[in-house]
């Protein structure tokens, strides 16, 4: 998701930037927007020293909803520098970026060092003094104790820290390494030479302090994670001290785990002042979790588990052994173990049906790949934040589908959920986590380690997780063991529902549990804050405020989230993931510091999971079961079209009663599975999207594989046999298809995306419409099918597909007979189509790759298409030129699509 311009501005800022810290007034621009107050003075300048654009921002129209949430004009941005330090307080971190400049040593000071080709190993050199203050601040702050060897804890924070200042500074150096290169200030012979007098001038406090005084807002991060680091360790270990004897008897099994050598951070993401999950390392290799956050949540779970461990024993999964404090706590490490025999396998992937019955009853969510640790047969579910989750948006009219797909089994995230990116397509659930490629891009640099050293992005490689099992050295993929699977959902789900009312109960001894609410994706957050790295954001912080106002893109507008704005900006600004809670039972949304937001929510979390274990039973278990054997299915990406087998050339000719009693069974079971709600209908099924990757999804407006080509055929039934209920269930699946039409008339972009197809383009939608329109008797639907037409022929460029079922052909034929349905002339937009597949044809093109001559995106498609629908004899003689090479070049296959 860019959040700046791809194209780099220069890095040149006017101003004082050149003069390093000199200046009383150096970080000033470094202040974000909602800190720098309210104005006295309208019409002010911005930190850069050039009047704020008004008709700017008027243009960036996220910017100005974030401007108008702070209650701060355009042009009122603070004032000058100057102005702006005599009205703020000095803020910390502009005094440790300034010592840090000052505790530079150049390298000529150091001992000799062999040389390094490790470009990350040179930045960092010149980040040193930002590291070594948090290794003093660290041996200062921390008491001596024989059960912390605190120098090598303190050696190896600080080079985590240093890896993550160079991740964060690393944008700007380089190009500060290519201004310096073009102003000629870098001796050596060769790239290289030039690249490590670079880093040797900025290891000076004159270069140090040069770069971060035309970057104020880089000195700001750079301080920030410093001064962070410092907190969250030193907190973390007082809690230590005060928690080891405690620690090693409820974790370690009362063995003296040794000295304390080694905390290994950022096992998650970083909330709260740059807080995250971490890993103790001891003497003897003991390792313990350490959680800077409640983990009552997870000692809620472990009481379900508890519970219905004993009314089914062995069903249900371990959970990890905890030491819980008021604020944070300790857990067990759980190692990824291999399986013992084949039969350990399906043991796993029962508890781990087992497991998404119960995360699904208690309204889990998150629970993605990293959260997981297959031990054994058993899948340990490792971090439990996310229980009890409200709804986020008040019911109403929507799609009945998307909703009953967004309360089910789906939600928790343990099953294949497929996260599409720039990259690729990935499996990140708890059942995902393949090793193959990442579905992002990540940074990388060409001509590392010298003055040519420059951005690129490339795919990134995912090594694959701990939470699947592993036989023989072979992860055991899931969709071998879905009976097993399905077998320990059935049996935990049957559980649950026999004792839904004594498990209630147990939920609501926990209304006042606060469990976090995610609001929207952390990737979200996690890509805003290495995209705002970038120097052109880096010189004044209103830049930065620009790129980081893209959260306020489509939330403005709804009060629940809209509240979550302001607190969002600020926790980037701190350099972390913004985190928000609610209270399982008080229905309002909190901030990371325990604040309580005004905007309700339109339902608790425990009264949502009662409502789910009030639902469960029978019909909604084979529902959900449903979702598991779908989702399962999309692990196995779309193939190649399979090979039509051949059938018998005789058969004994079905009677026409039959037929209709097999179309009336068929029509039975789509009206029993119809997912109702609010006047409408829809169905959940598989799509193929960009035809190569299964997904579940509600059914779209599509006649070949929508809700559209659902109600044709339920209507036409109707229409058949007299009964009633298969033209209702018709007229509820398309009611809101004429405002879709009309909504379509106003986003060309989307008329474009979606094409002129016969099956899967606006073709097939005009013509469905058309032709429920007279079987329902519904003038709305006529009229919709009329409105369909003009988009129908937009979407008929020369870039359109040539097919019958997704291009030309198709919306050729479905102009045609909606033209005869509805007495409409479509001759103009019949001629569009059919000279553009004339000309296709005479010029020996094969319209479609896969298909060359197949009927349904192939040659025979269009020839039957311009042979029977050409509004000119030169089309139809096109036509059957197109069925002669098709018929030359086709295939034995009896199938229609492709075959003859």
């Amino acid at each position: 998701m860019p959040v700046v311009s791809p194209a780099t501005r220069t890095a040149a800022v006017t101003g004082t930037a050149g003069a390093g810290l000199a200046d009383p007034a150096w970080w000033a621009p470094g202040v974000a927007l909602h800190e720098r107050g309210d104005p006295a003075v309208p019409g002010a300048v911005d930190g850069r020293g050039s009047v704020g654009d008004p008709a700017g921002n008027s243009r960036d129209p996220a910017f100005a909803a974030r401007l108008s949430d702070l209650g701060v004009a355009d042009t009122a941005s603070g004032g000058s520098p100057a102005d702006l330090a005599r009205r703020l307080p000095r803020p910390a971190w502009a005094a440790l970026a300034e010592r840090a400049v000052r505790a530079a040593r150049p390298l000529e000071t150091h001992p000799p060092e062999p040389r390094r080709v490790d470009w990350r190993f040179a930045f960092a050199r010149v980040l040193d003094p930002f590291v070594a203050e948090a290794a003093t601040a660290i041996r200062a702050g921390t008491p001596g104790s024989e059960h912390v060897d605190l120098d090598r804890v303190a050696e190896g924070v600080g080079a985590a820290l240093g890896s993550w200042l160079v991740d964060i500074a690393v944008r700007t150096l380089v190009t500060e390494l290519h201004r310096w290169r073009a102003e000629d200030r870098l001796d050596g012979d060769d790239g290289r030479a030039r690249f490590d007098d670079f880093v040797r001038q900025l290891t000076t406090p004159p270069g140090l302090g040069e770069v971060l005084g035309r970057y104020p807002v880089l000195a700001r991060l750079l301080a920030q994670a410093t001064s962070g680091t410092v907190a969250a360790t030193l907190e973390l270990l007082a809690r230590f001290g005060e928690d080891r004897a405690e620690l090693v008897r409820t974790l370690l099994g009362g063995t003296d785990p040794g000295a304390l050598v080694a905390l290994h951070g950022a096992r998650g993401d970083r909330h709260a002042g740059g807080r995250s999950v971490t890993l103790l390392e001891f003497a003897g290799g003991a390792l313990v979790v350490y959680k800077p956050r409640d983990l009552a949540p997870q000692v809620c779970f472990t009481r379900f588990l508890d519970r219905l461990e004993g009314l089914a024993p062995g069903l249900f999964p371990r959970s990890p052994a905890l030491l819980a404090r008021p604020g944070y706590g300790w857990s067990e490490h759980v190692p990824a173990r291999p399986l013992t025999d084949r039969a350990g396998a399906d043991r796993f992937y029962r508890r781990q049906g087992a497991l998404l019955a119960l995360l699904h009853g208690l309204r889990a969510t998150d629970v993605h790949y990293e959260n997981l640790i297959a031990h054994g047969d058993q899948p340990v579910l490792v971090d439990v934040e996310t229980l009890f989750q409200p709804d986020l948006s008040p019911a109403g009219p929507g799609d009945p589908a998307a909703d009953a797909l967004a309360a089910s089994v789906h939600r928790t995230a343990l099953l294949p959920l497929v996260t599409v990116g720039e990259q690729g397509m990935a499996d990140l659930s708890g059942l995902g986590g393949d090793p193959g490629h990442s579905p992002s891009s990540v940074v990388d640099w060409l001509d590392p380690g010298t003055d040519r050293m420059r951005l690129t992005r490339r795919t990134a490689r995912m090594a694959g997780a701990a939470n699947r099992p592993r036989l023989d050295g072979r992860e055991v993929d899931p969709a071998n063991h879905e009976q097993a699977l399905l077998a320990g959902f059935r049996q935990a789900y049957d559980t649950i529902a026999a004792h839904r009312g004594e498990l209630a109960e147990l939920a609501a001894e926990h209304a006042d549990l606060r469990v976090r609410v995610v609001t929207r994706p952390t990737w979200v957050y996690g890509t805003l804050l290495d995209e705002t790295t970038h120097p052109d954001v880096l010189a004044d912080a209103l830049d930065r405020d620009r790129a980081l106002a893209v959260l306020h893109q489509g939330r403005t507008g709804e009060p629940l989230v809209a509240q979550l704005l302001a607190h969002e900006v600020a926790a980037l600004w701190a350099g972390d993931v913004p985190l928000f809670t609610a209270g399982v039972g008080d229905g309002r949304l909190r901030t990371a510091e325990g604040a309580p937001l005004p905007v309700p929510l339109p339902r608790t979390g425990l009264a949502a999971a009662r409502e789910t274990l009030a639902g469960l039973g029978e019909v909604d278990r084979r529902d959900q079961e449903w979702v598991v054997s779908a989702t399962l299915a999309t692990r196995r990406r779309a193939g190649a079209h399979p090979v039509a087998a051949p059938v018998a050339a005789e058969g004994a000719a079905a009677h026409p009663d039959e037929l209709l009693a097999a179309a009336c069974a068929v029509a039975d079971r789509l009206v029993a599975g119809g997912l109702a709600a609010d006047g409408r209908v829809n169905w959940l099924g598989l799509e193929v999207v960009e035809r190569r990757q299964w997904l579940v999804l509600p059914l779209g407006a599509s006649l070949g594989s929508g809700y559209l080509g659902v109600a044709v055929f339920l209507a036409q039934l109707a229409a058949l046999t007299g009964i009633g209920r298969y033209a209702d269930q018709a007229h509820r699946a398309v009611g809101d298809t004429p405002a879709l039409v009309h909504l379509l008339a106003t986003r060309p972009d989307l008329v474009t995306a979606i094409g002129c197809g016969g099956l899967h383009g606006l073709g097939g939608i005009a013509f469905g419409l058309a032709r429920l329109g007279s079987l329902l008797d519904d003038q709305g639907l006529r009229e919709a099918a009329a409105a369909a037409v003009p988009l129908a022929v937009s979407a008929a460029t020369p870039a359109a597909e040539a097919g019958w079922a997704g291009g030309l052909a198709g919306c050729l034929a479905a102009l045609s007979a909606v033209g005869a349905e509805l007495d409409l002339d479509i001759t103009a937009g019949a001629d569009r189509c059919a000279t553009e597949l004339t000309g296709r044809v005479d010029r020996a093109l094969e319209p479609v790759a896969d298909d060359g001559a197949g009927f349904g995106d192939g040659l025979a498609g269009v020839g039957w298409a311009l042979s029977t629908f050409g509004p000119d004899p030169v089309h139809r003689a096109a036509g059957q030129r197109a069925v002669t090479r098709a018929a030359a070049g086709g295939t034995d296959e009896p199938g229609w699509c492709r075959g003859r």
